[in-house]
């Protein structure tokens, strides 16, 4: 959905606004000493936004460099995706460096988060975002979002919060911390000065001392009610005796005193306001349409000459809102006409802004006026932009909205339900949403099954081809292989000739049938034609992104050179054509993996790095995890083991399985990892809780796991490990998968070598030797470490001189630190890291933030360190240390 800009809209300084000099500094004080946070809170009508806005303009004049985000809040921005892409959209219209993409309903808002706080981490600007009237957030995951970016925000971004009541944020911790500054109702009142003021020069009001010192007495200085007086005052000759009128809370003084605003208003004006008060925001061709008249510009611009509530959203004058208190009262003045006056009023409001090209707010004002028909259209009508930007979570909430007759009409509403239940894990609801929309396709209109309200056009023509993706997709995600490559056939057979994306659809889902299967050959020649028509449909972002799943099948039929060429490739179209954005992050950590492989870990990691330097907005959610392995690797191969296991864990957090084999299981990476560290206790514990036997059926889905399996059999000398590799190599070799293969024959020659027959040893590691040479394998090698380096001495001195393997050797003297560690160090490199923070003032948090791990990453790693030193606090772990020259 578009983002509108005037949410994100600084508001200015009003020209007759009563400076308030103390206030800005005490504002300013949060931002000048470091402190996370500046809450302002105080009830409606107390000139937050006015000091706000006051203050940002006192920033700018001093020519900083500090950039402002303003986010002005709404109480449909209660969606932990709206929400955040929001602050995204903020963030970066502030600082254009910072490169995050917005979500989709797929993604994970603390994964996002967190790339969020890296990216803000890595610009060089000082930023500030203000979030106004948070009062309207209520959604607990959004107030979990806060509290985390509040743990971990970077020390260039300072949070300004303004609300009519407390967040709920843990605003005690950051009080003892010295991390927040507050102010309240009682900062924010009017002194006496400032309300003699405000009611002379801003409101143009001769008032005696006595009068302005009874209305500052009667409202306490509370800013609207002052306001509202002053306008009750204007043209009154029984000034002394008004004031004396009224009395009483904020609520009553609210009602009395806008009672006698609007009383006193002449009735047209009094109509527009009313009229109006449905729209969150107003600009005069809007209320001309709401209003059905002509002269709305010029009503909205001699509302804000007289004060009324009415505050600019734009530096053109073109876009206004009401204050919040004014609003809320016209509004329950306006429902006094009765709901069918009030729904003709949002109809007119949404018919303008579907006109306007606004699907969102024409949505929502259908809905407000119960117009399910016209939101449907309408909804329905933006599915194609949709499907193109991939932001379909706010069709998923307008569908929420609608009655279920009302989607059960449309078949392509009906379609797209099934599609969201499907991505969302519903998997028993999708095929009776397709059985129905194929059934208001084709079945003759009927009294029990009338003719279906679909707007004809490409998505309802398309519709069959649609459904049968969707058939596919339902079938890959419950295993049905047959099902997804007869499914993905017919899509193929109903497409048009013209219709490049439904082609590539059916041949990428082809292709994830092959993949799964372990036909790796069909797949690649699948993906390839997938590539093939999203070309031809102009698509090159996705016909780049197959780029990845093809080298996910290339890797293990043992072509890295291929791999390699085709990252290349992609990476120089990337680059050339769509000025490094999606999908070249990703593209940067697929080639880092092989890189890796061939031995190249410098330049493996410098993609890596230029991978982060093209900021969050250049990976893909899909694939974002595969950074994280891909430092792994790197971080395995330099032998920082526990490094490696951390990147793991964030790799795991990000994974999303989506339709895609999962032929490596992240978790299965760590486990070989535990076996290097010979942590054999936690390897075996993932291996019985994945219930894996030597003599398990093998499939190419289990492959990678049953290969770990037999490196764990190995590290722990139990019987099975040959049976196995050998079973498993038969079937690698089988589908020609010689990438696995070589991994199997190294590990058989290993096993071989440790039972002493040498014979045996040498025929495996030979076959693997003419299977790798070609192809470059280093890492194949080299990370099995000192008997793997014994065992191609050995070759040597039994013949096989080649180029190749004094390579080979080289590399293993030339990186000691790249052989597995041993777990025979007291501490790890990661935990010696741990404990030189641990020896500052960091707080956990901050520390946690320092090596981009979690809390609890770390305080799994400060458990680790106490075991091990014998101490049981953080004071006695580092002075044992300092004792011991850890540190």
């Amino acid at each position: 959905m578009p983002v509108l800009a005037t949410k994100l809209y600084i508001p200015p300084p009003r020209a007759q606004a009563i400076a308030r000099p103390r206030l800005v500094t005490r504002t300013d004080e949060g931002l000048r000493s470091g402190k996370r946070l500046t809450l302002v809170s105080a009830p409606a009508g107390f000139g937050k936004s006015t000091l706000l806005s006051e203050w940002i303009a006192e920033i700018q004049s001093r020519q900083t460099s500090i950039r402002v985000a303003w986010l002005s809040l709404e109480a449909h921005d209660n969606d932990p995706v709206r929400f955040l892409n929001y602050v995204i959209s903020a963030l970066r219209t502030a600082d254009p460096e910072i490169r995050v993409d917005l979500l989709t309903p797929q993604s994970a808002v603390d994964v996002a988060l967190a790339a969020l706080v890296n990216e803000v981490n890595r610009v060089s600007s000082e930023l500030v975002l203000v979030l106004d009237d948070f009062q309207f957030i209520e959604e607990p995951s959004i107030q979990e979002a806060m509290v985390f970016l509040l743990e971990h925000l970077p020390s260039n971004l300072h949070l300004v919060i303004s609300s009519r009541s407390d967040p709920l944020l843990p605003l005690a911790r950051l009080r003892a911390r010295g991390e927040i500054t507050e102010l309240r109702a009682a900062d924010l009142r009017f002194t006496p000065d400032e309300a003699s003021a405000f009611l002379t020069q801003t409101m143009g009001l001769a008032l005696s001392s006595a009068d302005v010192a009874a209305l500052e007495d009667r409202t306490e200085g509370w800013v609207a009610g002052l306001q509202l007086a002053a306008l009750s005052l204007q043209n009154r000759t029984d000034v002394t005796d008004f004031v004396a009128a009224f009395a009483g809370s904020n609520r009553f003084v609210v009602d009395y005193l806008m009672e006698e605003v609007l009383n006193r208003t002449p009735l047209h004006v009094r109509d527009f306001l009313f009229q109006t008060a449905i729209l969150d925001r107003l600009s005069g061709p809007l209320c001309d349409a709401v209003t059905r008249k002509s002269d709305s510009e010029a009503m909205l611009e001699s509302l804000e000459r007289a004060n009324l509530f009415v505050i600019p959203l734009d530096d053109h004058r073109g876009w206004f809102r009401y204050h919040h208190l004014f609003v809320d009262v016209l509004r329950a003045r306006l429902l006094a006409d009765g709901p069918e006056h009030v729904a003709a009023l949002h109809r007119l409001a949404s018919e303008w802004f579907e006109k306007s090209g606004d699907s969102e707010d024409a949505v929502r004002h259908a809905l407000e006026a119960q117009d399910f028909p016209r939101a449907a259209r309408i909804i329905e009508a933006t599915i194609p932009l949709v499907r193109k930007s991939r932001q379909d979570w706010g069709v998923l909430n307008w569908l929420a909205a609608l009655p279920e007759e009302t989607i059960a009409r449309r078949p392509v509403l009906v379609v797209f339900s099934a599609w969201s239940s499907l991505v969302s894990g519903d998997i028993a609801a999708v095929e009776p949403q397709l059985a129905h929309a194929e059934l208001l396709l084709t079945a003759p209109p009927s009294e029990d099954l009338p003719a279906h309200d679909s707007e004809p056009g490409p998505e309802l023509a398309a519709l069959p081809v649609t459904i049968a993706l969707y058939r596919a997709s339902l079938a890959l995600a419950t295993g049905d292989l047959p099902k997804v490559e007869e499914q993905a056939a017919l899509a193929l057979a109903l497409a048009q000739p013209v219709d490049y994306l439904g082609q590539g659809a059916a041949a990428g889902l082809l292709g994830l049938e092959r993949w799964a299967s372990g036909e790796l050959e069909n797949g690649v020649r699948a993906f390839g034609e997938s590539a093939a028509s999203l070309r031809r449909a102009g698509n090159l972002t996705d016909a780049l992104t197959t780029t990845l799943v093809i080298a996910d099948m290339l890797v293990p039929l043992g072509r890295l050179r291929e791999t390699q060429a085709a990252y290349e490739l992609a990476l120089r179209e990337a680059s050339d054509q769509l000025n490094g954005g999606l999908p070249a992050a990703d593209l940067h950590s697929g080639i880092s993996e092989v890189l890796s492989e061939r031995g190249e870990l410098e330049v493996a990691e410098e993609h890596l790095l230029a991978a982060e330097k093209l900021g969050e907005a250049a990976f893909s959610h899909e694939h974002r995890y595969r950074w994280f392995v891909s430092m792994a690797r790197v971080r395995q191969a330099h032998g920082q083991s526990d490094a490696a296991l951390d990147l793991l864990a964030e790799a795991e957090k990000r994974y999303r399985r989506g339709f895609f084999a999962e032929a490596r299981p992240i978790d299965a990476m760590k486990a070989r990892i535990w076996i290097t560290q010979n942590r054999l206790a936690e390897a075996r514990a993932w291996a019985d809780q994945q219930s894996l036997t030597s003599r398990d059926k093998l499939s190419y889905l289990s492959e990678y796991a049953h290969i770990t399996l037999a490196r764990l059999l190995l590290a722990e000398r139990a019987p099975g490990a040959i049976g196995l590799l050998d079973r498993l190599l038969e079937a690698a070799e089988a589908s020609r998968r010689s990438g696995v293969a070589n991994e199997i024959l190294v590990l058989q020659a290993l096993a071989y070598s440790r039972q002493g027959d040498d014979a045996h040893a040498r025929e495996a590691l030979n076959q693997a030797l003419e299977h790798a040479e070609p192809e470059g394998y280093v890492r194949l090698f080299v990370d099995e470490g000192a008997p793997m380096e014994k065992l191609l001495r050995a070759a040597i001195v039994k013949g096989r001189q080649s180029d190749y393997v004094h390579a080979l050797l080289q590399a293993f003297s030339q990186g000691e630190d790249a052989t597995p560690a041993t777990g025979t160090e007291l501490v790890s490199d990661r935990e010696l890291q741990v404990l030189k923070l641990l020896a500052s003032e960091l707080t956990g948090p901050e520390i946690a933030r320092e090596l981009f791990i979690s809390l609890n990453t770390l305080r799994t790693h400060t458990r680790h360190i106490f075991e091990k030193l014998g101490v049981n606090s953080r004071i006695a772990a580092v002075q044992h240390a300092r004792t011991l020259g850890l540190i």
